[in-house]
């Protein structure tokens, strides 16, 4: 692990003079922004005097064109035309604020931007009406920032943990994610490419993360590849919804001289900026369990009217967590398979357990996992152990997706269970109090890679998560009896009201109230005629009785009357014959509904006739309602049963503890 809390701790202690004007979890607006411009004065500290003098002979040229030269001469992708640096602001206290602003508007269009996104002129304001501005900046000249002392991945750990220092009290879904979790991430990532891959002479290929931060999961990524080929290069795009965030990754590519175009700001989810664009590699941890109610139009939209030609063919999950879009997301990014690009694109995805299992067959969640399993994208699952990030201790897991598997992997996945591959740390971070050691690393990538199932790993055909969720029937069953409690339920019925609200056509067509009490008066007089000790076990022939009933009585009710007649006069009985919709189908009893998953592997009637029919050998399926769901029940796939222990063990346990606290007492009892 590079040492950076040294400089860390400076920063830190510069935040600290900020207390007063400042609330704690204000000091990064601050801080972030100053570290950021004195990174980039150090880098151009060595060609200054030449971008300043070159200025003056192309002063005339408007700025896109004179940009590209001054940007050779200062050997960067930006550079600064101010006469000022962080040295000479000192030299002018009582116009800092000023010369400041000056200083900052000195920079290029690139770095501009990330200034402007950082809002800091409204803080040189506040520091200096609170005669701090001249204190920050003269201690932030004491730090050298020159990428020859601090390395740019250096740079990034610093970033990161001020981000953390400054977010300790943000939601759990916006968690920064530590390097060694980037580091796993990416060595799964890049595991099954071909040697000839990643060593080809002057490879050039693309990573994109559509939730980059502050972009440390690109920088993990290339320092990886390069280090498994020199000569390669990994371009790296994002995209960031945080403003801050945005302009920190944009800094982080501008001083490695890579295009900072690359990394672009916005809504992922409901603002695209690569929407026509596809990658090589993807790597993303977005946030967990966050709403996206706020947004949900453009993206219900694009589900419904793009359908499989956009992102969200497969479905949208409920508006309460949007993790499952951010993985449709990046793999509407993949590179398809062909001939020019037989590799196709990897991608990995850190979520926590709910996108393994959240929503019934049907739901928007169990599509999203049909289609990437019915379409063999899933290559494998890696379990964390908790407490990895700094704002959240909750369970995470690590999707490897491809749509390019190895001959060997295709139409498996694998799980491994990595839970207990972690160290406790010797001081917590914010809620990170364990960290994956390199050693624990390495072995989870070679059970991840050899493929074989062992206690850590097992692996599973993609049909073995599916199910159909069948709707099982049973008949309705009613007897029917004409008695006083029974007439007093029809009263009761919704139905039998209703009929007191009848209309009579009269001369002039008015609603006649007391036509419909009357009308209730002779019904009720017609069923307490039926009064009598016969119970009725089948509703046809009940139906036939009332109907001839009302006949001879000359009284005209409707159907909905007529239902609720019924319906009050009857009950549940298993005795009874079945009750029919038609001549040809059994009525369900809605109340005795019951649903099963019966495993895709398996016939659905060999398991009815096994599970079902023997228990309530009157049930049926109803084939309309079958849906096909998915699910991946990670945690249970690697439960270990723990015998409990014995009574007897437990009683000697008691006995042995209240000795102990009788002898206690004895001592302070004197």
């Amino acid at each position: 692990m590079i040492n950076f809390q040294d400089k860390v701790s400076f920063i830190w202690s510069i935040a600290e003079v900020l207390r007063g004007p400042y609330k704690p979890e204000e000091y990064g607006k601050v801080v972030l922004p100053l570290a950021v411009l004195r990174r980039f004065d150090c880098v151009l500290e060595s060609t200054k005097h030449d971008v300043l003098t070159n200025f003056e002979k192309f002063k005339a040229m408007n700025e896109d064109a004179r940009e590209p030269i001054l940007n050779r001469i200062a050997k960067q992708n930006f550079h600064n035309t101010s006469n000022y640096t962080f040295q000479k602001l000192l030299s002018d206290a009582d116009n800092i604020a000023d010369n400041l602003r000056d200083y900052i508007n000195g920079f290029s269009k690139t770095a501009r931007d990330i200034m402007d996104h950082f809002d800091f002129d409204r803080q040189i304001e506040k520091l200096d009406n609170n005669d701090l501005l001249y204190l920050t900046i003269k201690r932030f000249s004491e730090i050298d920032l020159h990428p020859e002392v601090v390395s740019n991945v250096e740079m990034g750990y610093i970033f990161e943990e001020l981000i953390r220092r400054f977010s300790e009290h943000a939601e759990a879904g916006d968690h920064y994610t530590p390097r060694e979790v980037i580091g796993l991430m990416t060595h799964l990532l890049f595991l099954h490419d071909d040697v000839s891959i990643l060593t080809k002479p002057g490879l050039t290929q693309t990573l994109y993360d559509c939730a980059a931060g502050t972009g440390g999961m690109g920088s993990v990524a290339q320092d990886y590849l390069l280090s498994q080929n020199p000569t390669a290069h990994l371009e790296f795009f994002g995209q960031e919804i945080n403003p801050e965030s945005y302009a920190i990754c944009k800094a982080d590519l501008l001083i490695k001289g890579e295009d900072a175009r690359n990394i672009r700001l916005g809504n992922t989810l409901s603002n695209d900026q690569f929407a026509h664009d596809k990658f090589d590699y993807l790597i993303s941890n977005p946030p967990y369990g966050v709403d996206w109610k706020s947004y949900e139009k453009p993206i219900k939209a694009e589900h419904e009217e793009q359908g499989y030609n956009g992102r969200f063919g497969p479905g949208t999950p409920r508006t309460s967590d949007g993790q499952l879009l951010f993985l449709l997301h990046l793999i509407s990014k993949m590179k398809p398979v062909t001939a020019e690009n037989p590799q196709g694109s990897r991608l990995a995805i850190i979520m926590n357990g709910s996108p393994l299992f959240t929503g019934d067959a049907g739901s928007g969640e169990s599509e999203i996992r049909k289609y990437v399993l019915e379409n063999d994208l899933v290559e494998g699952i890696v379990a964390l152990p908790n407490d990895l990030f700094y704002n959240t201790g909750i369970a995470t897991y690590i999707w490897i997706l491809t749509n390019n598997k190895a001959p060997l992997h295709k139409g498996k996945v694998c799980l491994v269970n990595a839970v207990g591959f972690f160290k406790k740390m010797k001081k917590s971070m914010g809620s990170k109090r364990n960290e994956i050691t390199e050693e624990q690393m390495n072995e989870i990538v070679r059970l991840y890679g050899q493929f074989q199932p062992s206690e850590y790993v097992k692996i599973f055909d993609n049909e073995d998560f599916g199910y159909a969720k069948i709707t099982v029937e049973r008949p309705l069953r009613l007897n029917f009896h004409v008695t006083e409690e029974r007439i007093a339920r029809v009263t009761d019925q919704k139905g039998f009201a209703n009929l007191a609200k009848s209309k009579k056509k009269g001369d002039a067509g008015h609603f006649e109230m007391e036509e419909g009490k009357k009308l209730q008066t002779q019904t009720l007089y017609v069923l307490r005629t039926l009064e009598s000790d016969t119970v009725y076990k089948n509703r046809e022939a009940f139906t036939k009785v009332l109907k001839e009933a009302f006949k001879e009585a000359n009284i005209t009710i409707g159907a909905p009357v007529f239902k609720a007649i019924v319906a009050g006069l009857s009950e549940k009985d298993e005795t009874a014959d079945v009750c029919m919709k038609n001549k040809t189908d059994i009525e369900p009893d809605t109340d005795l509904r019951d649903t099963e998953n019966v495993p895709l592997k398996e016939d659905i009637q060999v398991y009815f006739e096994r599970e079902v029919t023997p228990h309530v050998p009157d049930a049926w399926i109803d084939e309309s309602k079958t849906k096909i769901g998915y699910e991946i029940p990670f945690t249970r796939q690697f439960y270990k049963y723990t015998a409990l222990r014995s009574s007897a063990e437990i009683m000697e346990e008691i006995k042995e503890l209240e000795a102990s606290i009788l002898e206690k007492l004895k001592k302070v009892m004197g």
